[in-house]
């Protein structure tokens, strides 16, 4: 695994001591969004289609320190949108490192190197690239040429500058497996720290939605990539046993609350890829959120799902649970041969609801009575 050591001694402390308290839910990672712009319009995210009044919103400083602080996770991972848009990015950075949580900063790089001297080095932060492949795959991914470059470019300055870098890689229906394993050889080339994967969700806004893999598809797409990784030193930043469920020989159920989102809307119910309402706080998500109702099997959005902010924490639960599994697989490696463990049945998922409209609706609603009631008590006065 490519995740430092010290890392890792933190976060399995902080396991023991949630395990220790009989907390039954607790989350590993914080995903912060403040906000939701971007300069890219890739046509598998679904992050994006909002009107402008929600895109030119801004997470304050304060409240990114304080859902840091509310929620308590070990690791923040800082998405969107894109983060180097916000003007305020080196500050929110600087507040979460003193803290000293990791943070991982998701990009697409392309305001990197112009925004590079925001930042500060340091163990606990990690630029985190997007790149979903090859050049051609990538471009095509985000639907524009010269990214994957300039992106590959970002990389080498940033590494040249002392920081720890690493890639968030989406995987799409099309791409094979053997276009993957060259990707992979090329990040390790490069020196990247780690690199994370996941087959894409099937974001219900996303322009493309012909391209978004099956659970089925996904487990012979990875257990096709892993075949020619053997021998590598790949530097995937995922728990093994999680690695081992892409390949398909583990029956993991996800694990929501592990991975909780906090954006210019709030606390988003259920997680980072779904958004179906807000909390106003972290506790009130954690206490009222009603979690049997979401995961594959449970709900219909749900049933091809396979991505880690969903299932990485129950791997990593797995692993605390049963630190025996960790010996075994550092003996055979992810199995890419024979059969799989069973598929979770989706007969008795609940029907999709489409509440996007709706949740825009209201929030849009809310904006307009904030902003009017300032003018009210001026008039007044």
């Amino acid at each position: 695994m490519s995740v430092p050591l010290s890392q890792q001694l933190r976060i399995g402390a902080y396991i023991v001591r949630q395990r220790l308290l009989g907390v039954r839910r607790y989350p590993l990672v914080l995903m912060l969004e403040p906000l939701f712009r971007c300069n890219l319009a890739c046509a598998g995210c679904g992050k994006i289609d909002y009107p402008d009044s929600i895109l030119d919103k801004r997470m304050s400083v304060e409240d990114a320190i304080g859902a840091v602080e509310e929620c308590g996770a070990p690791v923040v991972s800082i998405a969107g949108g894109e983060p180097l848009i916000h003007r305020e990015i080196g500050r929110i950075v600087e507040g979460i490192v003193a803290r000293k949580r990791y943070v991982y900063l998701c990009t697409n790089a392309l305001l990197l190197e112009k925004k590079l001297h925001l930042f500060e080095p340091s163990p606990f932060f990690s630029f985190s690239i997007h790149l979903d492949g090859t050049r051609e795959v990538h471009d095509r991914s985000v639907c524009e040429e010269g990214v994957y470059d300039k992106a590959v470019h970002a990389i080498a300055t940033a590494i040249d500058g002392g920081f720890r870098v690493s890639i968030n890689c989406t995987l799409f229906d099309g791409i094979d497996a053997e276009e993957v394993a060259e990707f992979f050889d090329a990040m390790t080339g490069l020196g990247v720290d780690g690199v994370t994967v996941s087959p894409g969700y099937a974001y219900e806004r996303a322009p493309d939605q012909q391209h978004f893999l099956n659970r089925r598809k996904t487990k012979d797409l990875f257990r096709a990539v892993f075949e020619r990784g053997r021998g590598k030193k790949w530097p995937l930043n995922h728990s093994p046993l999680y690695l081992d469920f892409l390949a398909g020989n583990r029956d993991y159920r996800c694990t929501p609350w592990g991975n909780p989102t906090r954006n210019v809307f709030g606390w988003q119910r259920p997680c980072y890829l779904l958004g179906e309402g807000y909390a106003s706080s972290f506790r009130e998500l954690m206490d009222e959120t009603d979690w049997e109702s979401y995961g594959t099997g449970n709900y219909e959005k749900c049933a091809d799902c396979m991505a880690h902010c969903g299932y990485e924490a129950t791997a990593v639960d797995d692993l605390a649970s049963n630190p025996w599994k960790m010996f075994r697989f550092a003996l055979s490696g992810v199995r890419t041969e024979g059969p799989m463990a069973p598929e979770i049945p989706l007969g008795d998922a609940r029907p999709a609801q489409y509440v996007f409209a709706e949740l825009v609706q209201q929030r849009t609603a809310l904006d307009e009575k904030a902003e009017a009631e300032p003018a009210q008590h001026s008039d007044a006065a």
